[in-house]
């Protein structure tokens, strides 16, 4: 059997999908899975154990009706028995009908209800978790959900990369104050404090992680920290921030891709959320949620530019004592 998986962005929703794929592989031991991804998210999932062959969407090459059709012709020279699309918008529908394979898809939120979370007539109330909804696309091949077991793979040579950087990584805290959006991110100065907080207890500075677009917001967080941090941002590819994520003491995040890439490597995370929803994802003892479930939360299904209710005190009300409390609470 030989089956096409399409998850097309973005990093955390790519990772998402392995705990699906190592239980396929778990269940028919002799499957083919191939798997879609935009070339620029394809770090999220490639050296994946339970990936056979992994399948690059440029968007220059490949982006448009035409080409996707053409993309799509060349796909369905593969034989698939089954496509299962977890991506569900334009360009996989495109490519899937034009591969004629039986295709099943995740149930996704009604039209009507992303548009009055996006109207804000109502409050955003997930229907079950990101990965429950994926093994949903599943029930023809008898596959069961099997908890939120993610896998993010990395390379020695990234381990070795650290190497080269001259600091200490071993245990040491780690932040990700990076996101989407701007509401879903904690506040700079919430971020510097715990920082300093965090130098206080263990000894040892706290290492920023984030895209190079955020380095200006990380050095802003590390300059208000009093120095007591170190800023990577940018000077890491993602297989080696999941590289360095593997030997932190913990991270403390926001909802982002970094929460997604500290539980592939079994890291510890402190993840916070603000406007979006937490029940998207499971928490246990390794995985905490430091969420102040204020009245008007959840109120966004992605996040936004600004607070619509002008406040921010999802965020706002977050001190850096009460994310502390929590790290110490829970033995870190």
């Amino acid at each position: 059997m030989r089956v096409l998986i399409i998850r097309l962005s973005s990093i955390g929703d790519v990772i998402l999908t392995t705990p699906v794929l190592k239980e396929l592989k778990k269940k028919y031991p002799d499957i083919i899975i191939d798997f879609l991804v935009m070339e620029n998210f394809k770090d999220a999932i490639s050296g994946c154990p339970y990936i056979d062959n992994l399948i690059l969407f440029n968007k220059k090459r490949h982006d448009g009706l035409k080409n996707m059709i053409a993309f799509g012709k060349k796909l369905k020279l593969n034989n698939y028995d089954y496509v299962f699309d977890l991506h569900a918008k334009v360009r996989s529908k495109v490519i899937s009908n034009t591969i004629g394979s039986k295709t099943y898809t995740y149930k996704k939120r009604s039209l009507l209800k992303s548009i009055l979370v996006k109207t804000k007539a109502i409050k955003y109330k997930v229907d079950d978790t990101i990965i429950k909804n994926y093994f949903g696309a599943f029930k023809v091949l008898g596959l069961e959900y099997n908890g939120e077991d993610l896998t993010f793979s990395f390379e020695k040579k990234d381990l070795e990369k650290l190497e080269t950087l001259c600091i200490e990584y071993d245990n040491v805290p780690m932040i990700a104050p990076g996101a989407s959006k701007e509401t879903k991110k904690w506040t700079k100065e919430g971020f510097a404090q715990l920082s300093k907080l965090l130098y206080n207890k263990y000894g040892k500075k706290p290492i920023i992680i984030g895209s190079s677009n955020e380095y200006e917001m990380c050095e802003e967080i590390k300059n208000l920290a009093d120095g007591f941090a170190i800023n990577l941002a940018g000077k890491l590819t993602l297989k080696e921030s999941g590289a360095l994520l593997s030997k932190a003491r913990f991270l403390v995040t926001n909802d982002s891709g970094p929460f997604h890439i500290a539980r592939g490597v079994k890291c510890s995370t402190f993840v916070i959320f603000g406007p979006t929803s937490p029940g998207m994802f499971e928490y246990d003892g390794k995985n905490v949620l430091i969420y102040l479930n204020e009245p008007c939360s959840p109120c966004s299904l992605h996040g936004d530019k600004v607070c619509p209710q002008k406040h921010f005190n999802c965020m706002k009300k977050l001190n850096a004592e009460m994310v502390m409390e929590a790290i110490e609470k829970n033995g870190r």
